[in-house]
């Protein structure tokens, strides 16, 4: 996930952790074990802002089973119970992933209120149809907002994607959409998306035109956008919208920000709607396919492997890879190889996000040097050598590490770490093991400033790490 760092899980996943790590250990599990681990959980969930029906029926089920089910052998009576939780937060949060129907007519309809971002998420739709080879076509009918349309208008050139606007001085949706339909209609095949016009709250005025728009366009998806930061008020929200205009699928916005995630669970819950994407940052490259699986994973602080594997594919590319497996193997690894690892790992996002799909990293969140402002520091610190220092690190003597400081604003004992830490690396390398699990990672090894290492097996090819519920154990079955 670009921008996933998912950090609006964060508190949920340390209290879910603190409170299954009680029951890890026990051999045995009794009644009173379970109904106390059951309450910190549904504290946890009602603090996240899960609605609190929502909150009972998970809590309920996952009780009933835990003291219902014999406990298999492979794992401790509390590891299952971990399972269970996982199992029927799975069921909550959707399945498996949705796709969008994109039958004939090929119309979606964006709905929300204003400020969940339908007009950004409207342009990262499109660019994610473009990405999968479909023709993706925009068109703007908030007419209340300020700028929404031209909003939209910016976002359709930056992508290259064509954008329908009303008539100048227009206030009536019923016939800018009757407009947009008949330029639909020249414009001939392609994936219509409308952009509709939001309110502060959900009112009658707003569901009323919002239904004249549905029953127009008569739309294959209509898609409530909604903020994560939603809160208590989410079910009352995705409630009237699914009773209005009848609702097919939910996108989750601003999961890279703050907020306490309960709306994400609540709405799915409600409404019955799949959540089919979610959007992990503000680029129009930032919305993604929603897994529930994988969600629930990273909610319980298992990581999340496959997208990272998934994200890195996307962005390696095979040439340089290879020329980076050859360097490794020669042993001339550098800094420029090095310069080329970090902006490699920028590609796939914020550190934070990075760690939090890796299996057991959670927890290194927030650790001082573990993050993105020290990355920036190295690269600042490379780029301040020059082509010859960065290529021939050996010759960087007392003199030089001065002025480099100078130039890059850090102070000198950084770079003699930075130093020390990249020939740690390089003698590594020399290790033919070392350096095959290294190279396996993709990213280089021993990151800078205490950055961990990716684990070999992380990429294509390799194992994946084993299961936190212990040997013998496999989520999925």
């Amino acid at each position: 996930m670009n921008k996933a760092s998912l950090s609006m899980f964060s508190a949920l996943t340390d209290k879910l952790e603190d409170a299954f790590r009680k029951l890890r250990g026990l051999g045995k599990i009794s009644e009173s074990n379970v109904s106390d681990a059951m309450r910190e959980i549904r504290l946890a969930l009602l603090e996240a802002d899960v609605d609190f029906k929502v909150t009972k029926d998970l809590v309920e089920a996952v009780k009933t089973r835990a003291l219902g089910e014999e406990v298999l052998k492979t794992v401790t009576p509390g590891q299952q119970i971990v399972k269970i939780f996982h199992d029927e937060l799975e069921k909550i949060l959707g399945g498996g992933a949705s796709e969008l129907d994109l039958g004939p007519p090929q119309r979606i309809l964006m709905v929300g209120l204003n400020g969940a971002g339908k007009t950004t998420t409207s342009a990262k739709l499109a660019n994610w149809l473009k990405k999968q080879g479909k023709r993706p076509l925009l068109i703007a009918l908030d007419l209340y907002r300020p700028a929404a349309v031209t909003q939209l208008q910016v976002l359709g050139q930056q992508l290259g994607v064509p954008v329908c606007v009303p008539a100048a001085g227009e206030t009536d949706v019923v016939r800018a959409t009757r407009a947009a339909l008949a330029w639909l209609d020249q414009q001939g095949s392609g994936v219509a998306i409308f952009d509709t016009a939001g309110r502060q709250e959900v009112d009658d005025a707003l569901l009323s035109e919002l239904k004249k728009v549905r029953d127009l366009v008569q739309p294959n998806e209509t898609l409530l956008v909604a903020d994560a930061a939603t809160g208590q008020q989410a079910v009352a929200v995705a409630s009237k919208f699914h009773e209005t205009v009848t609702i097919t699928g939910l996108i989750m916005t601003k999961l890279d920000g703050d907020a306490r995630g309960g709306a994400l669970l609540s709405m799915r819950q409600v409404t019955g709607c799949p959540v089919k994407f979610i959007g992990v940052g503000e680029k129009v490259d930032q919305l993604e396919v929603f897994h529930p699986d994988r969600m629930a994973q990273r909610i319980l602080g298992m990581g999340d492997v496959v997208s990272l594997v998934e994200k890195a594919a996307q962005e390696i590319d095979e040439k340089d890879a290879m020329k980076m497996m050859r360097r490794l193997e020669e042993n001339k690894f550098d800094f420029n190889d090095f310069l080329g690892q970090l902006r490699f790992m920028k590609k796939l996002g914020p550190l934070e996000g990075l760690l939090g799909m890796i299996p057991g990293m959670n927890k290194l969140k927030g650790m001082p040097g573990v993050d993105d402002k020290r990355m920036k520091h190295v690269e600042a610190i490379i780029l301040s050598m020059t082509p010859k220092e960065r290529s021939k690190p050996d010759i960087i003597n007392g003199s030089r590490r001065k002025r480099i400081a100078k130039g890059c604003g850090r102070p000198v004992v950084e770079i003699n770490q930075l130093l020390k830490q990249f020939e740690m690396m390089r003698g590594l390398m020399k290790n033919k093991s070392a350096m095959a699990q290294m190279a396996s990672g993709l990213f280089g090894g021993g990151g800078p400033g205490g950055m961990p290492q990716m684990p070999k097996g992380m990429m294509p090819g390799g194992k994946l790490p084993k299961s936190k519920f212990g040997k013998g154990f496999r989520l999925g079955g």
